[in-house]
């Protein structure tokens, strides 16, 4: 597609915005033909391959073909090469033409019927424990002949059983990545593994993604990484999946692409060789004087600063494409490379921060206000049962100051219903018209109790020892600090709908990095500002 025919589909439909992914997982330009895969997102399910429309196959004769050529492609000795690559090819294109509930069987199928081969790991485990140590491994002394061949049969069975621990599927996964569009197939599996686990929680398809998460680990390493500058001089089809993908702040029309990726603005994308031509993640940068406090003067700002003017280089959006990756923490390394690459480009740059979203603030929220609504109401309603067996509840706690519940409660007239400022801030923020955000009596009244609270929220709210906000979790990782939290920093309806439109700076320190991000992952420290940290230091 050209640069009108990337135009014309902007104008014709922009699609949709995907919900957001995780940093570290959270999809992706042209495939050559032979290689040519689907986007995890799209509906496979209607295209049977067109091999098997044309001879009227029936969708379970399918299905036993790709168990066949799945089958095949592990039991072919290697040195057949030709036969291995014919079946690794059939089952590539089945695989995409299965309907996900045939998905669904091939990848239990894959799980069970190819897992360890214990009977065999047993067998070698009783012929090991059967083996006599020589003398030399003990005293530390040179072994003669006879010790040698106890030796020999000690690793013989050690390496036989360091195959047999193996599951069956580690062949075929292996055989798979070294084939031409292989590695993007085997993401897309995971992706469908992953759908199947969300439901389905059998301990053979967790053991699956567990080894199938640690290889594409290692294929997907950082030196096999290229960073690819994404400009608008790129192929149209980059461009296209950029509008696409790109979920944190969707891409409304060409002025807004081209405004991205022009004067001022950055990005930069991960690209694998095997996956032709497609960024598994990408960052947007904005070259700034300061550190933004609100994404509409980023996304509209006019005109940008001017480079040679810029201090400061704000990561405002990063993106992963493909769910079949969630876990694999490619943005910490992207960002890691991306700040270095800056440096040496334009050392004028000194402040790296981001602007960044608070996806999991009005869910707790609005759960934290709407438990402590239904027990308060439950406290008045046997107030005088509690008073007299001498009890109040464990669970209540003041989520609002008695200065904020004043003047929640002074604003609210003509705007919500409520008896307490507890349960007038719980139905102004569940509303979906959003009508707070229009009385300034309203923002003022909110605006303290919300810093408050998503400060808490941020700094002190944990789920097994990590952050409970996953971008906030993302970044503190990756050794960041949390710098300041943003007023009415994003007023779209995601950002009112997701976290009252608060933003949150994150900076990366670059003296700090490794130590922050250390202390957080061993200690689960956080590092913030003397002013975020005052807002949770007053309340404790």
């Amino acid at each position: 597609m050209n640069k009108k025919g990337l135009a014309l589909f902007l104008r014709a439909r922009v699609r949709p915005p995907h919900p957001p992914l995780p940093p570290n997982q959270g999809r992706y330009p042209d495939s050559p033909p032979s290689q040519s895969l689907p986007l995890p997102n799209s509906n496979m399910d209607p295209s049977l391959s067109n091999h098997h429309r044309a001879n009227n196959i029936s969708p379970s004769l399918m299905l036993k073909d790709v168990k066949d050529w799945m089958h095949a492609s592990m039991s072919i000795p290697a040195h057949k090469i030709e036969p291995v690559d014919t079946n690794l090819e059939n089952f590539l294109q089945g695989y995409l033409g299965l309907a996900q509930e045939d998905r669904r069987e091939l990848i239990l199928v894959l799980a069970k019927d190819y897992d360890v081969n214990r009977t065999r790991v047993r067998d070698l485990m009783q012929q090991y424990l059967s083996l006599e140590p020589p003398h030399a491994l003990n005293d530390g002394h040179s072994s003669g002949p006879e010790e040698e061949g106890i030796l020999s049969a000690f690793y013989r069975t050690e390496r036989n059983l360091r195959d047999a621990i193996k599951p069956m599927y580690a062949l075929f996964f292996e055989r798979l990545n070294a084939y031409p569009g292989g590695l993007k197939l085997l993401v897309v599996l995971r992706a469908d593994l992953l759908a199947i686990l969300a439901k389905e929680n059998i301990p053979s398809l967790r053991a699956l993604d567990s080894f199938l998460k640690e290889k594409l680990i290692t294929w997907l390493s950082p030196a096999s990484l290229g960073l690819h500058h994404i400009t608008w001089d790129d192929s149209a089809s980059l461009l296209e999946k950029i509008v696409a993908y790109e979920a944190v702040h969707p891409i409304k029309n060409l002025l807004d692409l081209k405004r991205r990726l022009g004067v001022g603005r950055r990005c930069f994308g991960y690209m694998h060789p095997a996956i032709y031509g497609e960024p598994l993640i990408f960052i947007e940068v904005a070259l700034l004087k300061d550190v933004a406090v609100s994404i509409q003067d980023v996304l509209w700002d006019e005109p940008p600063t001017p480079e040679c003017e810029a201090s400061c280089a704000l990561f405002y959006s990063i993106t992963s494409t493909q769910p079949g990756l969630a876990g694999i923490n490619l943005g910490k390394f992207l960002i890691k490379r991306v700040i270095e690459l800056i440096r040496r480009e334009m050392p004028h740059i000194t402040t790296f921060a981001t602007l960044s979203p608070i996806p999991g603030f009005m869910q707790w929220l609005l759960s934290k206000l709407a438990s402590q609504f239904k027990i308060g109401k439950t406290e008045t309603e046997d107030a005088s049962t509690l008073s007299h067996m001498g009890f109040g509840s464990v669970f209540r706690e003041n989520i609002l100051l008695p200065e904020e519940e004043k003047m929640i409660v002074d604003s609210s007239v003509g705007y919500a219903v409520g008896n307490s400022g507890l349960e007038i801030m719980k139905n102004l923020l569940a509303s979906t018209n959003n009508e707070w955000i229009k009385s300034d009596c309203l923002l003022k009244a909110l605006k303290p109790p919300l810093l408050r609270l998503c400060a808490r929220y941020l700094l002190k709210e944990r789920k097994r020892g990590k952050a409970l906000d996953p971008v906030a979790n993302f970044h503190l990782q990756n050794g960041a600090m949390i710098e300041r939290i943003n007023w009415m920093a994003d007023q779209s309806e995601k950002g009112l709908q997701q976290s009252a439109g608060l933003m949150v700076n994150y900076v990366y320190r670059l003296d700090h990095i490794e130590e922050y991000a250390e202390l957080f992952i061993n200690e689960g420290r956080i590092h913030a500002s003397p002013a975020l940290q005052q807002y949770v230091n007053d309340n404790l």
